[in-house]
């Protein structure tokens, strides 16, 4: 590769990074960027997205295993893996981005040839051999299975055959009759419904090893050539041999195929460009996997019998060293990215990023406004051009939205992504990134510049908080199983009903006598498990379910009855309207250095409308340690201490209490809200100025043992207890708080409430 080929790009920070790819893009054409590691990747994928919302983006990551593990990669990954490779091959757009990390781009991959013959195509109305299929989807890696759940997943039941191919669009449904394709769906693996109805079906290999005869046989004389005449005490030969998938076979990869291939390789014409610091990291993973091959080949020649062999593969037949990658990207252009400014030279150029400014001094001192300070910031880069201040989710846009606005810049545009920008103007846009940056006529400010470190967690896919089945992988043949017609019945089993001439997939419910009920798949949210392992079978259409279903209402009415009166009672009493102040609430808020959780949120919003509503509030938070409580009782306490109210924290131990207090006042920093402790870790002069404060009304925020419930304790106007651990005070200790809780406000916290306690909460009570 000649020296103007590679070029030295400084001043491209990230996020700016992405503006430099996207013009070789429209420049040149693909570009393959290889980022340091999959968070890199990320916030790469994360700046693309906001500068050019259209450009397609392929992604290929690396392994989520080491290098000579006893592990293969996860299924997914292996899939995404196998469906972009697929992809290269095949038809691209003219201007691409390809992303993928410095793990995944110095390791070597199946040769083009591989993905353009092992390939699958049937259409609706066309023959297909069953039998060619199978052994396809053992070959190119595909796992049989009751049911499919995840990438590389097939199952066989009659003329119906479930294949979830690689790739991110779900499995995929062939109705065979006799061996004509008859109908072809896209269905949701959890529901099992519909999702797109299909002419033709496509299917790539799922796994880079595939286990064909001839790969077989050359597995088997690599294998002996490099380690010789293999033992019955070599499960990983044994299982190839057979024709089986052993459990991390994929870091032998080199001796399935004839030659393996770059990723580079696929894209000869596209421009390369590496992340910063991109050529030490590379040279740091190298040594790592010469020294792992050396750490397993000394292992291998000093194991005992008793010993698990391994038989470590030679790292140069898997993984690019230093000649390697430079043969692999000797005929590229290739651009080294920078983020700080490096001495004019020859082959270096200025992309003219900087990072931003940093707003950590303005945080630390409490006589200057944080947010002041900001817009006084942003009002001076108005002038060079459009503003974009970044948050991490939509709530945090909110907030800032309004904390700039009482600043007084008034025109905040919300935006989705930079196609939205104007010449000039304020603009707000959800986008995780880490550092903003400044560059000829744009400034990015992130959150994160504002307010400090955030831990932001991926987000979890939301499951349905019901006791009712949408899935047959949560149930096993023998499992006894509700209908709520037909009552306790036992699961057996999947089969194929034929009716009205068509197949359908029905669950099998065995009653008492042995009758049996086929339930569709479609309506399987009839269902619910039973609560107990063994139990009596229900008659079907038997008249003894029913009358259970009639008893348990008439019970489930008279609880309803009691817990109406009581709900009622409680309607009659009053406690003061506490409401939150929007502007320093905001503040408040925006100072939690993580991203609010959905349950935090929603608990949260509970204890805020609770707050609001003019009656006494009684709520119960349960969540395990670590998992946020306190952040609830702080923004409790923060809207009541704010509308004039005192509060008061109490903990069972006064280890958790000076824990509460140092939280608390770390927190309430720079509010006009006086915090004070009161536990025996407080000397006694400091304990009687804190019960005179309490008496005048001058401590806003209390935090202390049981000594708060001492009767010589007394509080002007107490207007939310917030009580941690519950179940750890006693007897007396909770007939004070009976007498303290008349008319405020109880906020509890606990990891492991009282039954009864949890019951009352449960059925609505508290």
């Amino acid at each position: 590769m000649s020296q103007s080929d590679h070029i030295t790009v400084s001043g491209a920070p990230e996020g700016f990074d992405a503006k430099l790819i996207l013009d070789e893009v429209a420049a040149r054409g693909p570009v393959v960027h290889v980022a340091r590691d999959d968070k890199r990747l990320a916030a790469m994928q994360a700046a693309l997205r906001f500068f050019a919302p259209d450009m397609p983006v392929f992604v290929f990551p690396g392994w989520d295993c080491l290098p000579y593990d006893r592990v293969s990669p996860n299924a997914d990954i292996s899939a995404q893996r196998m469906a972009t490779l697929a992809a290269l091959v095949h038809e691209t757009p003219k201007q691409f981005v390809l992303l993928t990390t410095l793990n995944a781009a110095t390791q070597r991959v199946p040769a083009r040839d591989l993905l353009r013959e092992a390939a699958f195509k049937a259409s609706v109305g066309g023959r297909v051999d069953e039998s060619a299929l199978r052994h396809f989807l053992v070959r190119m890696g595909f796992v049989q299975s009751p049911t499919v759940m995840e990438p590389g997943d097939y199952a066989v039941r009659g003329g119906i055959i479930d294949i979830y191919p690689p790739g991110d669009m779900g499995p995929v449904r062939l109705d065979l009759f006799g061996d004509v394709l008859d109908g072809a769906r896209r269905f949701d693996p959890a529901t099992q419904r519909t999702t797109e109805k299909l002419d033709v079906v496509e299917l790539a290999p799922v796994s880079e090893v595939i286990l064909d005869e001839a790969a077989v046989t050359r597995f088997r004389q690599n294998y002996r050539l490099e380690f010789g005449a293999a033992g019955t005490d070599d499960p990983l030969y044994e299982a190839i041999s057979a024709g089986r998938k052993h459990q991390g076979a994929e870091h032998w990869l080199a001796f399935f195929h004839d030659r393996l291939e770059t990723l580079f390789d696929y894209l000869p014409q596209a421009t390369i460009s590496l992340d910063e610091q991109a050529t030490p990291s590379r040279l740091a993973r190298w040594e790592s996997i010469a020294d792992q091959y050396e750490t397993r080949r000394l292992a291998m020649t000093h194991r005992s019998k008793m010993d698990s062999v391994y038989k470590p593969a030679p790292p140069e037949g898997l993984y690019l060293d230093e000649a390697a990658w430079d043969a692999a990207v000797r005929a590229s252009r290739v651009l080294q990215l920078g983020a700080l400014p490096q001495a004019t030279g020859l082959g270096v150029t200025d992309a003219g990023g900087r990072i931003g400014r940093n707003f950590s001094p303005e945080r630390q001192q409490e006589t200057v406004s944080l947010f002041g300070a900001l817009a006084t910031h942003i009002k001076a880069k108005l002038d060079d051009g459009p503003v974009v201040v970044a948050s991490y989710s939509d709530g945090a846009r909110e907030r800032l939205t309004g904390l700039i606005e009482d600043e007084g810049l008034a025109e905040v545009i919300p935006i989705t992504d930079a196609t939205r920008i104007g010449k000039r103007g304020l603009h707000l846009v959800v986008w995780a990134l880490e550092h903003g940056f400044e560059a000829p006529g744009l400034t990015v400010i992130s959150e994160q510049d504002v307010l400090g470190d955030r831990l932001i967690r991926s987000p979890k896919r939301k499951r349905r908080a019901e006791n009712f089945l949408t899935e047959t992988q949560s149930l096993t043949p023998g499992d006894l199983v509700v209908h709520v017609d037909h009552g306790v019945g036992r699961y057996q089993g999947m089969e194929v009903v034929t009716a009205a001439g068509a197949a359908h997939e029905c669950l099998l419910l065995e009653y008492a006598e042995r009758s049996k009920l086929f339930l569709p798949v479609e309506n399987i949210e009839l269902l619910s498990k039973y609560g107990h392992e063994e139990g009596l079978l229900d008659r079907l259409g038997g008249g003894a379910w029913q009358s259970k279903k009639a008893k348990l209402k008439e019970r489930i009415r008279e609880m309803a009855d009691k817990l109406i009166r009581i709900a009622a009672e409680r309607a009659l009493r009053k406690a003061p309207v506490l409401e939150p102040p929007p502007g320093m609430w905001d503040a408040f808020s925006a100072r939690f250095p993580y991203d609010e959780t959905d349950d935090q949120l929603s608990a949260i919003g509970a204890v805020v409308d609770d707050l609001t509503s003019g009656a006494p509030m009684d709520r119960l938070v349960c969540g395990d340690v670590g998992f946020g409580k306190t952040e609830v009782a702080m923004r409790a306490a923060f809207v009541a201490a704010m509308s004039g109210v005192q509060v008061a924290v109490i903990a069972p131990t006064t280890l958790l209490a000076r824990q509460h207090y140092k939280s608390f006042a770390e927190r309430f920093r720079g509010f006009p809200i006086h915090v004070r402790q009161l536990s025996r870790f407080v000397s006694t002069k400091d304990a009687s100025a804190a019960r005179d404060e309490m008496a005048r009304g001058t401590a806003d925020i209390v935090i202390g043992t049981h000594a708060l419930l001492a009767k010589n304790t007394k509080f002007q106007n107490l207007g939310l207890l917030v009580i941690d651990e519950e179940q750890k005070f006693g007897v007396t200790h909770k007939e004070r708080l009976k007498q303290m809780r008349s008319d405020v406000h109880v906020l509890t916290l606990t990891a492991t409430p009282i039954p009864r306690t949890l019951q009352l909460s449960l059925t609505g009570v508290r």
